[in-house]
């Protein structure tokens, strides 16, 4: 990890399974991954250039760039000072709610990956800064005014993450899914998903990169991610958690999460801890 490169990790404390990014990157290269929750970063300096899904955009100061709940993404410098962002990380449920409470039945998707909003830049930035404000009324609500404009402006109920064009492909790929979520600590490799769909190791490689355009050893490695992630939330020890989600041990989780979320694993347990006290603080003094 680069000494000059700044990052910071927490949660909000009106909203404690929001969570929210602060960083800086000049070298900085995330891997493909994934999250079960939005996500929502807000471009501040420099420029980053990212794959969401199919589209490769460039993400300059002022831009927001959008990455819908299960879409592939990575991130890199777009330019030479290389790029300042914050993110929000607000939960499927979360969005779901604000949607019914325009008359939405449904979460939305954000089919723009980038989005150029100069009053939605300002709300969320104020949304993002204020959310470590001591004033836990004024951080509530800036949140939800920002996410409120995000959702109204830009959610698109028409357009969804496309389908996948083959029957078969998506068939065995929902059977690749319960298989590794089923068992995630345990090793897995080409033959083992052949057998389990009674295809070719070729035919499972196809299936992955029809259904998602990446190889099977990087969907396993982000779905071991998440596991450790929530794991971690959960309170298991850093060690436990990597060999309970898969991963040789706990450098190999390090290094992994450190590549795809920008941050360690202690760092992303620390941001959880703090916030969870300050919040139990709260909830206690309000009751007083």
């Amino acid at each position: 990890m680069d000494a000059t490169e700044i990052r910071k990790y927490w949660r909000h404390p009106c909203f404690p399974d929001l969570g929210l990014f602060k960083a800086r990157f000049t070298q900085h290269r995330y891997e493909l991954h994934t999250h079960p929750t939005y996500v929502i970063a807000l471009i501040t300096a420099g420029c980053e250039r990212i794959r969401i899904g199919r589209h490769k955009i460039v993400a300059p100061a002022g831009t927001i760039a959008v990455v819908n709940p299960e879409e592939w993404h990575d991130g890199e410098q777009g330019a030479d000072e290389g790029w300042a962002y914050r993110t929000f990380y607000p939960p499927v449920p979360l969005l779901a709610g604000l949607a019914h409470e325009l008359g939405r039945a449904d979460a939305p998707v954000f089919s723009r990956p980038n989005i150029e909003d100069s009053d939605l830049a300002a709300a969320l930035m104020a949304a993002h800064q204020g959310s470590t404000s001591p004033d836990a009324m004024q951080a509530e609500t800036s949140l939800l005014v920002a996410l409120r404009r995000f959702v109204v402006r830009h959610g698109d109920w028409s357009g969804r993450v496309e389908e996948i064009e083959s029957s078969g492909s998506r068939r065995r790929f929902s059977l690749y899914e319960d298989l590794v979520e089923s068992d995630l600590g345990s090793p897995f490799d080409l033959q083992r998903l052949a057998d389990a769909a009674r295809v070719t190791r070729f035919q499972v490689i196809r299936d992955f990169k029809k259904a998602i355009g990446l190889t099977p050893a990087a969907y396993i490695r982000d779905r071991r991610l998440r596991r450790a992630s929530t794991l971690i939330e959960q309170g298991l020890g850093l060690a436990d958690a990597a060999i309970a989600a898969g991963f040789a041990d706990q450098s190999h989780l390090s290094r992994a999460f450190r590549a795809t979320h920008g941050m360690t694993p202690g760092m992303f347990r620390r941001g959880g801890q703090v916030l969870n006290r300050q919040a139990c603080a709260r909830m206690l003094a309000a009751q007083c």
